[in-house]
């Protein structure tokens, strides 16, 4: 490696940013590491990216060659774009070590069709073995051990034991580079959606805790989209919060309630009128706090943020806001 080339990669760069989260008068230094594209080696460059852009779903793409040979990869580039018309875009990028294109590169260039089978983590050991880059011709169902299902509209097989089966006819084919890491991204119509009822809850939508998805990380990490993992932000975006902008200066410089906790405050409409912040001199806790902390204003402040982020993690706001004005 030239020293240039060296020095480029270890350029850092410190920038002070201003956290609203802790307070008007208090800024953090970052040291961030600055990364050309343009001098930074494509490994290193795509070893970033994929670090970064994480979790991705997987794509886990089953194709027909020219001569009908099934072939199955899995590709983690990918994502839906459009619901009318139903649209789900994936990637098989060029190999970074020697330039070379995958077999589903080649087999849907040649049938402009595809199945996106989607990875549950009750099989996902088995979705990496398809990754091995076997020759052409080679059947990955037969190599991971999966179960072929013959589709209705086009020709490649479904996953059978994946929960949800996309049929797909291939609308275009955006080349984006000829050196090695570029993307060949495939524009995907889906022409029939196959999903499996054990993953539903009660109201007919899909439970996450049940289909059980795993996603992508960086190098070989991989991560489940389940249990603890998974959590819910109620923000519906046609209600106008008040912003950050509008917290008190008190609240803002909270050394207990952190950013996502303040982001919760500031997500309501309109903050609780007189009456309701009156209403909460009588809650018992606080009462108790009043009474434990009266001669210590600071750790009763401490004491009653603390009590507001519970509330917070309980989903009650309105009371957060009750509290949170009583100071």
């Amino acid at each position: 490696m030239n020293l240039g080339l060296r020095r480029s990669l270890r350029q850092t760069l410190k920038l002070t940013v201003h956290l609203q989260s802790q307070g008007d008068n208090v800024s953090q230094q970052f040291v961030m590491l600055r990364i050309d594209p343009k001098t930074t080696p494509t490994q290193k460059l795509h070893a970033h990216l994929l670090g970064s852009v994480a979790p991705r779903p997987i794509a886990f793409a089953s194709t027909l060659s020219e001569q009908g040979h099934p072939n199955l990869a899995p590709f983690s580039f990918f994502n839906a774009f459009s619901s009318n018309p139903p649209i789900l875009v994936f990637s098989a990028n060029r190999r970074v070590r020697d330039n070379t294109t995958k077999n589903t590169y080649a087999n849907i260039k040649a049938t402009r069709e595809v199945v996106i089978n989607a990875v549950s983590y009750s099989f996902v050991r088995k979705m990496a073995l398809a990754s091995i880059e076997y020759a052409a011709g080679v059947n990955e169902f037969e190599k991971a051990g999966f179960t072929p299902l013959q589709s209705e509209i086009v020709k490649p097989f479904r996953v059978a034991e994946s929960p949800v089966q996309f049929e797909c006819k291939v609308n275009d084919i955006i080349e984006l580079g000829k050196g090695g890491g570029a993307g060949n991204l495939f524009i995907c119509e889906v022409v029939l959606m196959h999903l499996s009822e054990e993953v539903l809850d009660a109201k007919g939508n899909i439970d996450p805790h049940k289909i059980d998805l795993c996603a992508r990380m960086g190098g070989p990490l991989y991560c489940r989209a389940s249990g603890e993992a998974v959590f819910e932000i109620n923000q519906p975006t046609e209600k106008i919060g008040i912003g950050f902008d509008r917290l008190p200066p008190k609240i803002k410089a909270s050394k207990v309630l952190t950013g996502n906790d303040l982001a919760e405050l500031a997500s309501v409409e309109k903050l609780p009128d007189a009456e309701q912040v009156a209403s909460f001199k009588n809650d018992p806790l606080y009462k108790e706090l009043q009474e434990r902390f009266c001669n210590d204003a600071e750790s009763f402040e401490w004491h009653v943020h603390e009590y507001a982020r519970q509330l917070l993690k309980e989903k009650n706001v309105e009371k957060a806001w009750q509290l949170l004005l009583q100071l």
